[in-house]
């Protein structure tokens, strides 16, 4: 999950450098895709441990 966020991170950051005035939209659309990242391997820990424990 971190290299992912860290790409897209960096990936706002170019952009942001390259259009400043669209740097709001930038920037929610680089939150909004962190979540679902984080939610995603939120989700795989779960599974991993209703796995293993049960």
């Amino acid at each position: 999950a971190g290299l992912g966020i860290g790409k897209i991170g960096g990936s706002a950051m170019e952009a942001i450098g390259r259009q400043p005035d669209a740097a709001g939209d930038i920037r929610m659309n680089m939150i909004i895709a962190a979540a679902l990242i984080e939610g995603v391997a939120l989700l795989a820990i779960v599974v991993c441990l209703l796995v293993f424990f049960l």
